[in-house]
């Protein structure tokens, strides 16, 4: 049963990985059931202190996945027109464009949202559209970064148990 753990715990977070880009999955917090699943095994003792951290430290980043975009694009002039095109932009850009439309899926779509809000007004929208693109960069590099450390964390764990979880 262990080595089932250690296998879904290893997939979940690398899923977070992959979650810290698409707006539907919760990267970190993906990433975080992993590191729970791997202290399920009966070879690694459950550390609720570092769980609890960590577990705080996914719910903050969450949090501040909502937060960082919206300043972003009330920053820069932008509107919830923005916010929305942003993430329309990304899943079309992931579908259609692979990779490159992780970047330009949300500035396209931002820019298209300011367009449908204001109309006419294009330097106000691309303003408002760089805003919402910076603010999704920043989110994403946010989860990314404590998605590939929960990771790094979750391997280390792995590794200094080797021998009793094999």
């Amino acid at each position: 049963m262990d080595i089932v753990l250690v296998v879904i715990g290893f997939v979940l977070c690398l899923i977070g990985i992959i979650g810290s880009f698409l707006p539907v999955l919760p990267g970190p917090f993906t990433s975080w059931l992993g590191l729970l699943l791997l202290h399920f095994t009966n070879a690694i003792p459950q550390n609720w202190t570092f769980l609890g951290v960590t577990l705080g430290i996914a719910v903050f980043v969450w949090v501040l996945d909502y937060i960082v975009p919206v300043w972003g694009t009330k920053r820069f002039g932008g509107t919830k027109y923005g916010m929305i095109g942003s993430s329309i932009g990304l899943v079309i850009g992931l579908v259609f464009f692979p990779p490159f439309g992780i970047l330009i899926g949300p500035f396209v779509g931002a820019f298209i949202g300011e367009l449908i809000k204001d109309g006419t007004n294009s330097s106000k929208a691309l303003k408002a559209a760089f805003g919402s693109f910076l603010g999704f960069l920043a989110g994403t590099f946010m989860k990314l970064m404590v998605s590939i450390v929960f990771l790094i964390l979750y391997i280390r764990k792995a590794i200094e148990y080797w021998s009793e979880l094999f």
